[in-house]
């Protein structure tokens, strides 16, 4: 693959050349390769049919966790995050050591703490990590998902975007099966405040703990708001916006 430089932009193919566009850029890439039919059929290629049915199986994981909390990531995220977040489920799915090669699955990878700490931390929008954003501590009940926040100062705590004047604050508590792609999840109240130097303490609990058995996953979401004239509007269209799992058990 390389990129195409030239004044000409063309996507489709042109003798044995590939032309198309990604958000990487104008790239190009030769045709050929051994035939699909050989690779499904032929004995050499076992290792890459079991590659391919565990790398489709990372990707459709990745859906079913953007799907499930579909309302938050439409408000948190890049344009890489399905690739980003394919990767971490393939590294979760390694943690999978009772299946077999070809059947290693992210369901068994997040039965491990291995697993679990993988997925733990993930940020939705790479351009706005939690760590880098948020320097409050802050607690998680489990069993109920309620996050606290004790003695937070705004002004202090936040590293926020130029022309920000509010942020606000949600979490939501999720139980995901990945073996059978059932999910539930509940959420908080928004909590809404201006970025002071005002200390307080505040919770976020959703309303009720979510049904169904699985992975229970725990998201907190950071949204940034600039006020003209009383009204408070979404600053840069969510660009500076966090989203991240805090915890997975």
């Amino acid at each position: 693959m390389a990129k195409n430089n030239s004044l000409l932009k063309i996507e489709g193919t042109l003798d044995n050349l590939t032309f198309y566009k990604s958000a990487d850029g104008h790239l190009v890439r030769t045709k050929g390769g051994v035939s699909k039919n050989r690779i499904m059929n032929d004995p050499a290629f076992a290792r890459t049919r079991e590659n391919g049915v565990e790398f489709g199986h990372s990707a459709s994981s990745g859906k079913m966790l953007r799907d499930a909390i579909g309302v938050f990531v439409f408000r948190a995220k890049d344009s890489k995050l399905s690739s980003r977040l394919m990767k971490v489920m393939s590294d979760v799915k390694n943690q999978d050591l009772v299946s077999a090669r070809g059947q290693r699955n992210v369901n068994e990878g997040l039965a491990s703490s291995e697993g679990q700490n993988l997925l733990k931390g993930f940020d939705f929008n790479n351009r706005a990590m939690l760590r880098s954003v948020l320097f409050a501590p802050l607690t998680i009940d489990i069993p109920s998902g309620k996050i606290v926040f004790d003695n937070f100062i705004p002004a202090s705590h936040l590293r926020y975007p130029s022309g920000a004047s509010h942020f606000s604050v949600q979490s939501a508590f999720l139980n995901m099966d990945f073996a059978t792609g059932i999910s539930a999840v509940t959420f908080s109240d928004t909590q809404n405040y201006p970025i002071d130097t005002l200390t307080s303490s505040f919770d976020l609990e959703p309303d009720g703990v979510p049904i169904g058995s699985g992975t229970q996953i725990y998201f907190l979401l950071i949204e940034f708001f600039q006020e003209v004239n009383g009204v408070q509007y979404l600053l840069n269209n969510g660009m500076y916006n966090v989203l991240n799992i805090l915890e997975v058990i």
